[in-house]
């Protein structure tokens, strides 16, 4: 019996806590505005710089389609929910995928505006994404992955 009393004393007083932390008021966190303009951090190394112009890119694309960068994400995963969320969004796979190369020469620019990318490395990319089509250019992230 004591054993019981414990264990419920215990549990209020857990449940005392987590009340008087704010637990009451949790509320999930706000998705980002897309289109909120982000400043470019100091990045350190090629990884870094890449992250932040994939992320940079998703950013523009979904603030165009004024949707989610969450939601391009998971629009971009796959062929199948690419063409889907096309459709849902009324635009073309061409235009979705325009979009996409849109946001990624503005975030090439942005990174060298930044210093992040020297001219060389930023025209590079620039040729890639300009003349790469969409699905290649994700079979290509993928495996630059790896590596």
């Amino acid at each position: 019996m004591r054993a019981i009393i414990w264990s419920t004393a215990a549990v209020a007083l857990l449940v005392a806590v987590y009340l008087a932390l704010g637990g009451a008021s949790f509320a999930p966190a706000k998705v980002a505005d897309p289109c909120t303009q982000h400043n470019w951090r100091d990045p350190q190394g090629f990884q870094e710089v890449a992250q932040q112009i994939v992320l940079s890119s998703l950013d523009g694309a979904a603030c165009k389609l004024h949707v989610s960068r969450e939601d391009m994400v998971l629009a971009l995963a796959k062929k199948d929910s690419r063409e889907q969320f096309a459709r849902e969004h009324g635009i073309s796979n061409a235009k979705l995928e325009d979009l996409v190369h849109q946001g990624l020469l503005r975030a090439i620019d942005d990174a060298q505006a930044a210093d992040a990318l020297n001219p060389t490395v930023a025209g590079l990319l620039r040729g890639i994404v300009g003349s790469v089509p969409l699905d290649e250019l994700f079979d290509l992230v993928d495996r630059l992955r790896g590596l």
